[in-house]
């Protein structure tokens, strides 16, 4: 049935399929700290649920919302300041689920052109009129919100660290939204908690941002090692996304195991902060880079020069087009991993 298609697909270099790496230094996974494999925070999780149910019973608006998630999402709101949040079954869905739930019919959405798919999909899925301003571009973003005032709401979304590039949003875009009034600024901040900031919770916490007017998704996997989302916004738009949002009505809400995970892994960053500070300044500084996202274009055959490295027991991204424009390593600075094999591992890509 989709033959053509697939081989078509093979044809372009763009086939994709899942399999399963071994005993390989990992400078792929967005486990920025190291803490899906951090023990401490693994005792400190299972000590706490230990005779208690591991999983999750049902949608959060049935009954499958516990103490354990209002934990987390307190203790979120505490550390951003935010009034209120709510927890989601993963990053995507928490994109998804937020522009299809708060964009309407008479509404704009301006995305920077590199935000993510998951917001896209959202988008398409909203009536509110969409454009894309060019990437990190304050005046083109300027320009795209001209006749924002003809419109009932106005969001625009960005992201902390852009996933395919490793570079920072600008904090003049930031800080030019934050006295937008009637602009509500969407912040997807995947990459950069655990990365960046003074707290390491992201840009807002690097730009001192107010949180006023602005909505914050971030993960609970990547530098938290755990799995599921969350978003943080005002007590109206988190109300709002409990009643509309379909990703959140008719899904079955987090483990009680990924939750917790999530909580002590916050708690982590927190009692370890200068270390992690440290460790990350050393990488950035390293490979002269704003986050721990390292690209790399590569103009031979990627995918040959990838199994080369994987020889040499590295595993890295060979991330090829349509998600880049050109074939690209991706290489994350992880600080689980030594950074005298870092140093190996870029000698062999530049050589």
């Amino acid at each position: 049935m989709y033959e053509k298609e697939l081989e078509i697909l093979k044809k372009k270099n763009r086939f994709r399929k899942r399999k399963i790496y071994n005993n390989l230094i990992d400078f792929a996974s967005n486990d920025y700290l190291g803490m899906a494999s951090n023990q401490e925070v693994l005792e400190k999780t299972y000590n706490m649920i230990k005779g208690d149910e591991y999983g999750a019973k049902a949608s959060m608006l049935v009954n499958g919302y516990n103490e354990y998630h209002q934990m987390l999402e307190e203790y979120l709101c505490e550390i951003n300041n935010y009034p209120a949040g709510i927890i989601v079954g993963s990053g995507f869905l928490a994109n998804m689920s937020l522009f299809e739930a708060l964009a309407r019919k008479g509404d704009l959405v301006v995305l920077d052109e590199e935000y993510h798919a998951s917001g896209r999909v959202g988008v398409d899925l909203s009536q509110a009129e969409i454009r894309y301003f060019k990437h990190n571009d304050l005046e083109d973003l300027i320009y795209k919100l001209q006749d924002s005032i003809h419109f009932n709401r106005v969001f625009v979304a960005v992201e902390g660290i852009y996933s395919m590039g490793g570079d920072l949003v600008k904090k003049e875009i930031l800080e030019y939204l934050s006295v937008k009034k009637k602009v509500i600024t969407i912040i997807d901040e995947a990459h950069s908690v655990g990365v960046v900031g003074d707290n390491l919770m992201g840009v807002i916490d690097l730009y001192k941002i107010p949180t006023v007017n602005t909505i914050k998704i971030g993960t609970l996997g990547k530098a938290l090692g755990s799995y599921g989302a969350y978003v943080l916004a005002s007590k109206e738009i988190i109300s709002f996304l409990e009643n509309r949002a379909k990703g959140i009505i008719y899904t079955t809400a987090l483990s009680n195991f990924d939750t917790i995970y999530a909580y002590f892994a916050l708690k982590d960053i927190k009692n370890n902060l200068n270390f992690y500070k440290e460790e990350i300044q050393k990488r950035k500084e390293f490979l002269q880079i704003e986050s721990l996202i390292w690209m790399k274009e590569y103009k031979n055959d990627i995918l040959l020069k990838n199994e080369k490295l994987q020889k040499e027991g590295f595993l890295v991204g060979a991330i090829r087009p349509p998600t880049v424009k050109f074939p690209s390593f991706r290489i994350v600075a992880r600080i689980s991993e030594n950074i005298n094999k870092l140093k190996q591992l870029k000698g062999l890509i530049d050589e």
